[in-house]
C-alpha cells in the first residue's frame, strides 16, 4: 500500500439526499486525527434539512417501488454495490484514511474488503426473511409476513465510519427499507462515497440519504422524527440513553442499541499463554483501543500473571505511530485532542486513587496528532476510575485472582455487558466461563470478529439492546403482521 498525499483526496463536503450533494446548514470545521490540521468544513443539518431526507427517502420508498421489487433484484443491486466498492478500495481507503484513525493499509485490505463482503452477506438475506405459515386449524390458513418498515434512520461513530455505515444500511436495505443515516460529525465523508456508490450500482437515489451534522441537532431531529419509523444507533451509553430517550418522546418506535463496553480478558494459569498475550495486545493495539469491544480488562490467575504481564510488555514496547496516510504506520492516532485529553485524566485519577503504571501513561511526543502510549495499569480495584469507566485509547488494566469463582465475580461489570474473552485449555471451564460471563459476545482463545458476518454482535445491561449483524439485523428491520383466513367451504 502506497503513501499519499492528504490533500490529493477529492470528497463531496455536505449531505447526500436523493441522489445529490446539498450543502445546506451553518458549517463547523473538520479536523484530520493525524495532524490535527482543519481539512474541511461540514453543514450541519437542522430539522428542516432532516425532514427533506425523510421525506424525500419516503418518496424513494414508494416511487421506486424498492420495497416491492423482487428480492432476488434487490440483491443483484446490492451484489453490485458490493462489486464497485471493492473495485474502488483504493479511494475509499484513502478517503477513510484522511480524515479516521484508520491507517490506509489497514483502511484498504481490512474496512473496505469488509464492508464489500458484509454488503453481500446481507444481499443474501432479502429473498429467505418472507415470513412463515402458522399451524392451526384444517379450516384456517394462518400466516405471519413479514414487511420492512419504510424508512429507518441510523447514527453511527467515528471509530470504524466505513464499517459501521454499512453495519446499519447492508440489512435495512436488504429487507427493502431506504435509510437516512448520520455519521460521525468527526468523519463524515467516506459514508457519503458508500451513499454515491450506492446510486452508481442501481440502488434508487432516495434509498440511502446521508445528512451531516452534530449529535446535538442532526442526531436528535432525527430521532425525533416522526417518519423514521425504527432506529439504530452505536455510540456511547450516554448517548444511547439520549437517543431512545427522543425517540419515545415523538412516539414510539423500536431502537437498536449498541453502546459503551468495558469488556474483561479472563486468562487462566492452564491457557496458552503466547496465544493470549498476542490477542490482548492485538486488542489493546486495534485502532489504539478505539473500539466499544475492546478487551480493557486483564484478569488473569495469579500464578502466571508475571509472566503474562512481560509478555505483553514485549508486544506492546514497540508501536509504529505515524499520519493515518502513510503506509508504514501501524498504530492510530486519537480521535481528537478532547479525546486524547479525556483518556490522560482517566490514567491520572486512576494513579491518585493509588493504582501503579505498569507501563506508558502518557503521550507519544514528536507527533502533530494526538497519539497515547500503550498503558498498562496495575494494583487496581473495582471502584478505580480506569476499571469503572470506559477509556476507548490503548489503556489496560490488570487484575489477579486465585479460583475460577474469583475470575468470574471480576469479570463481571456492574454496568457493561458488551464482550468478554476467555483464556483455557480446559474446555469445560471455558464453558461454564460462557454460561457465567454476562456479555452479547465471548470469544474463546481468540478475541476477534472474523468475516463470519452470520455471527451477530449486541451487548448485554447498558452495553444495548438489539443486534448488529447475523440474521438478526435483518430481521429487526422488518416487522411482522399477522393474517388468519378462514378456508371453511
Amino acid at each position: 500500500m502506497a503513501d499519499f498525499a492528504p490533500e490529493s483526496v477529492a470528497f463531496a463536503a455536505g449531505h447526500y439526499i436523493g441522489g445529490a450533494n446539498v450543502g445546506d446548514g451553518e458549517r463547523i470545521p473538520v479536523a484530520r486525527p493525524s495532524d490535527r490540521v482543519d481539512y474541511a468544513e461540514l453543514p450541519v443539518a437542522d430539522a428542516a434539512t432532516v425532514d427533506r431526507a425523510v421525506n424525500d427517502a419516503a418518496r424513494a420508498v414508494r416511487d421506486s417501488g424498492w420495497a416491492s421489487r423482487p428480492p432476488r433484484e434487490r440483491a443483484r443491486a446490492m451484489r453490485r454495490w458490493a462489486d464497485l466498492i471493492e473495485a474502488r478500495a483504493e479511494e475509499l481507503g484513502r478517503l477513510e484514511a484522511l480524515g479516521s484513525t484508520r491507517p490506509i493499509a489497514q483502511a484498504v485490505t481490512g474496512d473496505v474488503a469488509s464492508v464489500a463482503e458484509g454488503l453481500r452477506f446481507f444481499s443474501e438475506w432479502a429473498d429467505k426473511l418472507g415470513g412463515e405459515v402458522a399451524a392451526t386449524r384444517t379450516d384456517q390458513l394462518g400466516m405471519i409476513v413479514s414487511e420492512p418498515y419504510g424508512v429507518v434512520g441510523a447514527i453511527t461513530p467515528w471509530n470504524f465510519p466505513l464499517s459501521m455505515a454499512s453495519w446499519k444500511v447492508g440489512p435495512a436495505l436488504a429487507a427493502g427499507n431506504a435509510m437516512v443515516l448520520k455519521p460521525s460529525e468527526l468523519t463524515p465523508f467516506s459514508t457519503v462515497r458508500l451513499a454515491q456508490l450506492a446510486v452508481e450500482a442501481g440502488i434508487p437515489a432516495g434509498i440511502f440519504n446521508v445528512v451531516q451534522g452534530t449529535g446535538a441537532v442532526t442526531g436528535d431531529a432525527l430521532s425525533r422524527h416522526p417518519g423514521i419509523a425504527k432506529l439504530s444507533f452505536t455510540g456511547s451509553t450516554r448517548t444511547g440513553i439520549a437517543v431512545m430517550k427522543a425517540a419515545a418522546e415523538s412516539g414510539i418506535k423500536p431502537v437498536t442499541l449498541e453502546l459503551g463496553g468495558k469488556s474483561p480478558q479472563l486468562v487462566f494459569a492452564d491457557a496458552d499463554l503466547d496465544k493470549a498475550a498476542a490477542c490482548i495486545a492485538g486488542s489493546l493495539l486495534a485502532n489504539a483501543g478505539q473500539a466499544c469491544v475492546a478487551g480493557s480488562r486483564l484478569i488473569v490467575q495469579a500464578p502466571v500473571a508475571e509472566a503474562l504481564v512481560a509478555a505483553l510488555r514485549s508486544r506492546l514496547s514497540s508501536v509504529t505511530p505515524g499520519p493515518t496516510w502513510k503506509a508504514a504506520t501501524g498504530f492510530a492516532p486519537i480521535i481528537s485532542e478532547p479525546q486524547a485529553r479525556r483518556i490522560d485524566a482517566i490514567v491520572t485519577r486512576s494513579r491518585e486513587q493509588g493504582a501503579e503504571i505498569v507501563m506508558g501513561g502518557g503521550r507519544i511526543e514528536g507527533h502533530h496528532g494526538a497519539f497515547y502510549q500503550p498503558t498498562l495499569i496495575g494494583n487496581v480495584r473495582a471502584d478505580t476510575a480506569a476499571v469503572r469507566e470506559e477509556i476507548f485509547g490503548p489503556v489496560l488494566t490488570i487484575q489477579t485472582f486465585v479460583d475460577e469463582e474469583e475470575g468470574l465475580a471480576l469479570a463481571d461489570h456492574p454496568e457493561y455487558g458488551l464482550a468478554a474473552g476467555i483464556y483455557t485449555r480446559d474446555l469445560g471451564r471455558g464453558l461454564r466461563a460462557v454460561r457465567r460471563l454476562q456479555a452479547g459476545t465471548v470469544w474463546v482463545n481468540r478475541y476477534s470478529r472474523t468475516l463470519d458476518f452470520i455471527l451477530p454482535t449486541g451487548g448485554y445491561k447498558s452495553s444495548g439492546i438489539g443486534k448488529d449483524l447475523g440474521r438478526q439485523a435483518v430481521e429487526q428491520n422488518l416487522r411482522h403482521k399477522t393474517v388468519l383466513i378462514d378456508i371453511a367451504g
